[in-house]
C-alpha cells in the first residue's frame, strides 16, 4: 500500500467539519439557527475564536450564512461536510492565529527599528499613513497602504527574513478567513482607528522609545482582534414588543 500524504487541519477545520457533519446528518435542517457561539465552545471544548472561525470556514464552504446581530444559519444540508471543506480552495490560517502572531512579532520589530530609525525613515512611514487617510477619503481600498506601513516598519530592522516574514503574514490578510470575518466583523469601517493607532506607533518610534513602540504596536493590533471578536456577529436581537403591549405592562 503507497503511502498516503499525512494532511494537518487547522483546529477550526476539525471544528467546522463537526458542525457540517451534524447538519449533514439532519441535526440542524436548513433554516435552523445554530446555538450562540459560547454553547458550541463550551460543549466542544474550544474557545469562542476558534467556533467563530468554524463557523466561517462553514459559511465559505456553503453551508451556513451569518446573518450580523441575528447570528448563523443552516443554509445547505447536502453532501458530506468533510468533502465540502476539502473542496473548497486553502481559505487561509485561522485570523486570531494570524493577528496573535503579528502581535508578538511585530511588537519585536517595532522594539527594534526605534533604535534605527532616521528622520527619512519616519517621513516614508508618514507618507504611508497620508496615502491611506487619501484612500479612506477617496473610497478606496486602505488595505495596499496598510500592509506598505508595516512592511516598510520591518524593513527598517535591516532583516531582510523578518520584512519578508511581515509580507507574508500580510498577505494571508487577503485569505478568505480573514477577509470574510472582516467583512462581517465591520473591520473596513475602522479604517480611522487604524490610522490614529499608526500615528501612535510613529510617535513612539519618532521619541526614539523602543517600549512605547512595541506597545503602540501590540495594542494596535489588540484592536483588531477586539473588533474581530464583536458580539454583534452572534447576538440574537431581543424580541419586540409593541407599544400598546407595553403599555399594558406598565400599566399592570
Amino acid at each position: 500500500m503507497p503511502l498516503q500524504l499525512v494532511e494537518v487541519q487547522r483546529l477550526y477545520q476539525q471544528v467546522a467539519e463537526q458542525i457540517g457533519s451534524l447538519i449533514h446528518a439532519g441535526e440542524f435542517r436548513i433554516g435552523d439557527r445554530l446555538p450562540p457561539e459560547r454553547e458550541l465552545a463550551k460543549k466542544l471544548g474550544v474557545s469562542r475564536p476558534i467556533v467563530r472561525e468554524a463557523m466561517i470556514a462553514l459559511e465559505i464552504a456553503g453551508l451556513v450564512e451569518v446573518r450580523g446581530g441575528a447570528g448563523t444559519f443552516v443554509k445547505r444540508a447536502r453532501g458530506d461536510a468533510g468533502s465540502l471543506l476539502a473542496a473548497a480552495a486553502d481559505p487561509g490560517p485561522g485570523p486570531f492565529d494570524l493577528i496573535a502572531a503579528r502581535r508578538m512579532i511585530e511588537g519585536e520589530i517595532a522594539f527594534a527599528a526605534a533604535t534605527k530609525i532616521t528622520n527619512a525613515d519616519l517621513r516614508s512611514l508618514q507618507e504611508a499613513i497620508d496615502r491611506m487617510r487619501a484612500d479612506i477619503v477617496g473610497g478606496r481600498d486602505t488595505r495596499p497602504a496598510d500592509r506598505l506601513f508595516h512592511v516598510r516598519i520591518a524593513t527598517l530592522s535591516g532583516n531582510a527574513v523578518l520584512a519578508g516574514l511581515v509580507d507574508g503574514l500580510w498577505a494571508h490578510m487577503l485569505d478568505p478567513m480573514f477577509d470574510v470575518l472582516g467583512r462581517h466583523a465591520g473591520l473596513r469601517d475602522e479604517d480611522r482607528m487604524t490610522v490614529a493607532d499608526h500615528e501612535r506607533i510613529v510617535a513612539a518610534l519618532a521619541r526614539r522609545n523602543a517600549a512605547a513602540a512595541r506597545k503602540a504596536m501590540r495594542d494596535h493590533l489588540a484592536h483588531v482582534e477586539k473588533i474581530l471578536m464583536r458580539e454583534e456577529l452572534d447576538a440574537v436581537p431581543p424580541p419586540a414588543v409593541s407599544k400598546r403591549r407595553g403599555a399594558r405592562r406598565a400599566r399592570g
